[in-house]
């Protein structure tokens, strides 16, 4: 099935098989398993979720799909859930050939509609409209701009020598423990990096994780 998803060919992967394990089966024979597979892919994809996930992150990989014969690279966008246990689950992925909020509303719709019932702390990317979406549909999550998004974005703004010494002038701030001392170290290292600054500053209200009323 992986060799299959990875763009070979059912023949290419009766030899690969035979070069492997010296089994001999035709195409046909890797046809039904990929459709039987494919059946149980669906099964998984609509299964009840659990009411409440501590924390889920939802964010895209670049994987190589078959899509109508040619295997192209395209995005795979998916929702990663951490259960209160502290148990990691994949929630769900898609497919799509443009991100923007109306598609992330319509995956919010979609969890709802397969028993998540709330969200305490959801991760994004800087995606324009991504935070409304969640809101719009778990009015109560805490939405939170990723660390790891929010420093590739100020590290843009530097040339290749000097992005080291940004990522490590940055830990300051990414690593302080209130959000007023985040703040005080922005205003620190303001002089250095103004354009970056403006990034994270922009970022700020989405990387603070505010106690529920």
């Amino acid at each position: 099935m992986v060799s299959y998803a990875r763009g070979m060919t059912t023949r290419e992967i009766q030899g690969h098989v035979r070069e492997l394990y010296g089994l001999d089966g035709s195409p046909e024979l890797v046809s039904k398993v990929t459709d039987a597979v494919h059946d149980e892919i669906r099964e998984w994809q609509a299964r009840p979720l659990d009411d409440v996930y501590a924390i889920v992150y939802f964010d895209a990989v670049r994987a190589k799909v078959r899509d109508q014969g040619p295997v192209r690279n395209k995005a795979v966008y998916l929702g990663i859930g951490v259960t209160c246990t502290g148990r990691k689950e994949v929630l769900g992925l898609r497919i799509e050939q443009t991100e923007g909020a109306r598609f992330w509303f319509a995956v919010m719709n979609e969890l709802k509609a397969r028993g998540l019932q709330d969200v305490l702390i959801a991760v994004v990317d800087g995606l324009k409209g991504f935070p409304e979406a969640i809101e719009s549909v778990y009015p109560e999550a805490t939405v939170q701009t990723c660390i790891v998004h929010l420093i590739r974005h100020s590290l843009a703004y530097a040339g290749w020598k000097e992005r080291k010494a940004l990522a490590s002038a940055l830990k300051a701030v990414c690593q302080a423990p209130t959000e007023t001392a985040a703040a005080s170290a922005l205003d620190a290292f303001e002089h250095g990096a103004p354009c970056a600054v403006r990034s994270g500053r922009g970022g700020t209200s989405r990387t603070t994780v505010r106690r529920r009323s």
